[in-house]
């Protein structure tokens, strides 16, 4: 599990309360206390304070953190910065990635596949944008940095993210932050800190006993003639903020040695047993499937290839056909045209064509006297129908072909075939599928797209077989 890191994310609504201040000093404090230690910072802001703080003079980029949401591996993007903290360059243009970026977990994923180790402390924006989310949820520890009343109001939106979410809130912690110790007050709460924790504790959030104060000192130290950001462990020792983030070091690095499976190596083993569930799922789908076309009968690794996928809608059967078999019955089923003869080829172009934009749906039609009528509907991607048909299926049911539907009367004998010599209370859909990959239909998540465009096709055959 050394490749997968413990996530330190630092997150507030409120600007100006210390998060890139607690994200970069504390880097350097946690690479002091353990130099072996791996010890990145990425930042979702785009104030580049990491960059100007770690950056060594002369050194190449290979990308930034929006390559790293991008899908490019963290590994390839880490430089080593100053003070031994590593650090993956700054941008100003994720915003364009907002739409993008989906899901809850994508930022988990990415670091548990990002080659990284150690910690990896995550500097976000003052605000609950999605990428926000997805660091506050790959997090095996929140710090929510809180300096007066609107800040401690904020905290309610990450926390109700959690509650939405079903996630467990025991990794977010509020600590004080720029807590001005001069100011004193009468009563039960002496200090700002006593009175933030008792309002934090009264409204059900964990709160740290580490503060950080304010400090003149500190505040210079990012803004100074220099231009330049300085360390409070090497520019700031003499004040009491070194001995607080000294003390917050200490119980981080404790959670870090104590926590046996850090979160990104929970999702990677978990990622591990969905693509193991998928794979056993794609070979069951696969299992059963007839090895020749139930149209002609011939194998399907022939030079004709499989072009379309039919299952029934109660899943009981499924397998795939040869292009020209299935066109072919769609010719004379649907357009009542030739599959032979002189105008053959130009129906068969115009039935290969329609075929190859839609999905076909037969559904039958059980009659008083035991025969069968058989639903032809074409729909497009949408599933919205194109073209509808009902046709008799005269001989059916004896076993008698009539020349005109006898390719049909095939595919329907071996995929809806009853118990009693009839045809089951299903239907049938037929897909067109890449021959270069036909199997590909079976495999996640295009599997679960063709069954929820088999739900939609039920719900619009539904009034019609009431």
């Amino acid at each position: 599990m050394n490749n997968f890191p413990y996530i330190l994310t630092i997150s507030s609504e409120k600007g100006g309360v210390g998060k890139t201040t607690l994200a970069t000093n504390l880097a350097i404090y946690l690479k002091a206390m353990q130099p072996d230690l791996p010890v990145t910072v990425i930042s979702f802001d785009n104030h580049f304070t990491i960059d100007k703080m770690f950056e060594l003079k002369g050194q190449q980029r290979t990308g930034t953190v929006r390559d790293l949401l991008n899908g490019t591996p963290g590994r390839e993007l880490i430089l080593q910065g100053q003070y031994g903290v590593q650090y993956i360059p700054s941008s100003d243009q994720l915003t364009e990635l907002y739409q993008e970026f989906k899901g809850p977990m994508a930022l988990c994923r990415m670091i548990a596949e990002s080659g990284l180790s150690g910690i990896v402390l995550v500097d976000t924006r003052p605000d609950l944008n999605i990428l926000t989310q997805n660091a506050l949820y790959a997090a095996d520890r929140v710090l929510i940095p809180v300096k007066d009343m609107p800040s401690l109001e904020n905290c309610k939106h990450i926390f109700a993210l959690f509650d939405q979410r079903g996630i467990d809130k025991r990794s977010l912690a509020l600590i004080p932050c720029l807590i001005d110790n001069r100011i004193k007050y009468d009563g039960i709460f002496k200090d700002q800190r006593t009175l933030l924790k008792a309002f934090a504790i009264n409204r059900g959030y964990r709160c740290l006993e580490t503060y950080i104060s304010k400090s003149p000192k500190v505040e210079s130290l990012n803004t100074n003639p220099d231009g330049k950001v300085y360390p409070i462990l090497t520019h700031a020792r003499e004040t009491d903020v070194h001995g607080q983030f000294t003390e917050l070091a200490r119980d981080l690095l404790t959670s870090y040695q104590t926590t046996a499976e850090p979160r990104a190596y929970l999702y990677h083993r978990w990622l591990q047993e969905e693509e193991s569930r998928k794979k056993e799922a794609f070979l069951a789908r696969l299992e059963g499937i007839p090895a020749h076309c139930v149209i002609c009968g011939r194998a399907l690794d022939g030079p004709t290839g499989k072009g379309f996928f039919y299952e029934s809608a109660d899943r009981n059967s499924r397998g795939f056909l040869h292009s020209d078999c299935f066109v072919g019955a769609l010719c004379s089923t649907l357009y009542h045209q030739p599959a032979v003869g002189p105008a053959s080829e130009a129906s068969l172009q115009m039935a290969r064509e329609n075929a190859r934009e839609s999905v076909a749906v037969f559904v039958p039609l059980q009659e008083e006297d035991g025969q069968y009528r058989l639903r032809c509907i074409q729909f497009d991607r949408r599933c919205s129908p194109l073209l509808e048909r009902t046709i008799p299926l005269a001989g059916f049911r004896e076993g008698q072909f009539n020349g005109i539907n006898d390719q049909l009367y095939l595919l329907l004998n071996e995929s809806l075939a009853g118990y009693d010599g009839g045809l089951r209370n299903s239907w049938l859909a037929v897909h067109p599928v890449d021959e270069a990959r036909p199997e590909q239909v079976l495999q996640e998540p295009s599997y679960r797209h063709l069954q929820e465009y088999h739900q939609r096709v039920a719900q619009q055959l539904e009034p019609r077989a009431a």
